[in-house]
């Protein structure tokens, strides 16, 4: 049998986002969305270099790769900036009427793309859990035909039959513009939204569509060619190691807990202490169907 190739789960993902974009287009990046950053460099690195990005972290416009850092994240975007403006006038006016790909990492999301990004609980004004806030998504996504989505932590919490807040507007007969989602990355396979209705159209190495299925909390539709996703590969891994993340910075998307916490501090340490090498991804312990699992599931 053959040996599986050696990458990590974020890695995948980060290759799949990459393959999303176009050279020469301009794509729109959040706050706290390391793995779309990477996805964006790697894609820069290899088959997108005319790429330019917006950053919501410095209502900047970027076209200059640099690696991700936490404490130093101001050398990617402050320092190479093209042209700033003010969080409110790039939400509301430059994104939608511009239109740039984008993607949203949501909270809950629904078979028809509908996400949220406020609460969870029922009441508004009562939550179980309030979330970070919707920032610039209503304006992006009620106009917008260039929403995408991904969800580092596929489960059924996150996969939902009715979000509790609609904050990103999915597919929908009452639009007025925009289409709605057009696809959406998890750490278990890819997925578009064919006919309005999420759709699985390929499997991640060592995931079953029944893992699949029973980690979301309805009926999903399947592509009638459905496939394995297509691995990164050893350029695009040595790269997201090497150049693009050495600090490993878009792991911290796949965890959470007391494990997210310790990782942001040995990133800080390593950080301050300019030893990228210990901590990079390729010394993760551990395979589980093909992908590293060193981090985190």
């Amino acid at each position: 049998m053959a040996q599986m190739p050696d990458f990590t789960v974020d890695e995948l993902i980060c290759a799949c986002i990459s393959r999303q974009l176009v050279d020469g287009e301009v794509v729109a990046q959040g706050i706290a969305t390391p793995l779309v950053v990477a996805g964006i460099l790697l894609a820069k690195h290899t088959r997108a270099p005319n790429l330019q990005f917006a950053s919501a972290i410095s209502s900047g416009l970027t076209r200059d790769p640099a690696p991700l850092g936490l404490a130093r994240i101001e050398e990617l975007w402050l320092d190479k900036v093209l042209l700033r403006m003010g969080f409110a006038q790039a939400a509301c006016e430059l994104l939608p009427r511009l239109a740039l790909k984008e993607f949203f990492r949501p909270a809950q999301v629904d078979p028809h793309g509908n996400f949220n990004n406020v609460v969870i609980g029922t009441d508004y004004h009562h939550p179980r859990f309030r979330l970070p806030g919707c920032g610039g998504i209503g304006d992006v996504t009620t106009t917008s035909d260039k929403v995408y989505l991904y969800v580092p932590r596929h489960s059924r919490a996150v996969m939902v039959e009715q979000v509790d807040f609609v904050s990103g507007l999915g597919h929908s007969p009452a639009r007025r513009a925009g289409a709605g989602p057009r696809y959406l990355v998890s750490n278990l396979g890819q997925f578009d939204f064919f006919s309005g209705r999420m759709r699985v159209t390929t499997i991640h190495p060592g995931v079953t569509l029944e893992k699949i299925q029973g980690r979301t909390g309805f009926p999903l539709e399947i592509a009638p060619d459905l496939h394995q996703t297509e691995p990164p590969t050893p350029e695009e891994v040595q790269l997201l190691r090497e150049v693009i993340d050495p600090l490993g910075i878009r792991r911290l998307e796949t965890v959470s807990g007391s494990q997210r916490k310790r990782i942001i501090h040995e990133i800080l340490d390593t950080e301050q202490n300019e030893k990228p090498s210990r901590f990079l991804p390729q010394q993760a312990e551990g395979t589980q169907g093909g992908i590293k699992h060193g981090y985190g599931p």
